[in-house]
């Protein structure tokens, strides 16, 4: 097989709040040529990064909003999120474990952080995706799928340095938990200083990288540090990722969903008659009830 090389590697650019618990870097769609087409599935991540809240009795977060036409995955690193959807999803995340809901047909949802952690304080970190569905799935009944760590395969490295969590899709043999519509895979790499490992995916795949914690050096050429974002090329399918430190990294890649994208705010459809549709349903309170 050939080498997937890097395309280019993205420095975290400036923080914004979402709400008021989730302070992120965002990283798709960006100014760094990742648009939502060019990344497909994958059409929004932001990343946030190791920061601490101090305690409240208020809990920080996002209110109630809408989604249609894709799906929302959020990945704890640390601290806890609490979840609540129109219909009927919901739950605590903690370090490691992974939310995943498909809003398809349309959902309200409100994210906080979980009561306790809220009055404790602490560091807090975390991942959201969106990830978009087909035409076909976009009116599909919504679901949610709480993923907890002690669930997630893994694939140990025969050295001991280190091993992979298949959260979604297949790593050597090790098939993930989540349910998918179309080919996603997300793995967290977690290796120790030397550890070194490799992955596959094919060429037409949009590949990419985020290191979470300490920093890796790829096909044994470039260092990339925390919080950085690697682009792959869509040439070649292998390459190798060692720790020059004790690192964490999140593995995304997926076969691009080659259909028109019509996205406005926190809806992503085909069209913009669907849209219009999608905005008019919303209004007309098609997607359920949540209390704020």
């Amino acid at each position: 097989m050939n080498t997937k090389n890097i395309e280019l590697v993205a420095a975290p650019r400036p923080p914004h709040f979402v709400g008021d618990g989730f302070r992120v870097h965002n990283f798709i769609p960006s100014g760094f040529r990742m648009d939502m087409e060019r990344m497909s599935p994958f059409i929004m991540l932001d990343y946030n990064s190791k920061f601490y809240f101090p305690p409240t009795d208020t809990p920080r977060g996002v209110g109630v909003h809408p989604h249609r036409g894709f799906e929302t995955v959020t990945i704890a690193y640390k601290g806890k999120v609490a979840h609540h959807d129109s219909s009927g999803g919901g739950g605590v995340i903690g370090e490691g474990d992974v939310q995943w809901m498909t809003a398809a047909s349309g959902v309200l949802h409100k994210e906080y952080h979980e009561e306790q952690f809220s009055k404790e304080g602490g560091d807090f970190q975390m991942v959201q995706l969106w990830i978009n569905l087909p035409a076909k799935d976009k009116m599909s009944t919504p679901k949610y799928q709480g993923i907890k760590n002690a669930d997630i395969k893994t694939y140990q490295l025969s050295d001991k340095l280190g091993f992979v969590e298949v959260i979604a899709g297949e790593y050597k043999g090790i098939q993930g938990i989540a349910d998918t519509f179309t080919p996603v895979n997300m793995l967290n790499g977690r290796l120790k200083k030397g550890g070194k490992t490799d992955f596959s995916f094919p060429a037409e795949y949009n590949t990419g990288l985020l290191v979470i914690e300490g920093s890796v050096i790829v096909n044994a050429a470039e260092t990339v540090p925390t919080d950085h974002f690697i682009l792959f090329e869509n040439e070649g399918e292998t390459f190798t990722v060692e720790a020059s430190e004790d690192a964490v990294f999140l593995v995304l890649s997926g076969a691009p969903i080659n259909e028109p994208i019509a996205a406005q705010g926190p809806f992503v459809m085909n069209t913009r008659e669907e849209l219009v549709q999608a905005i008019n349903d919303f209004n007309m309170g098609k997607f359920g009830y949540l209390e704020d």
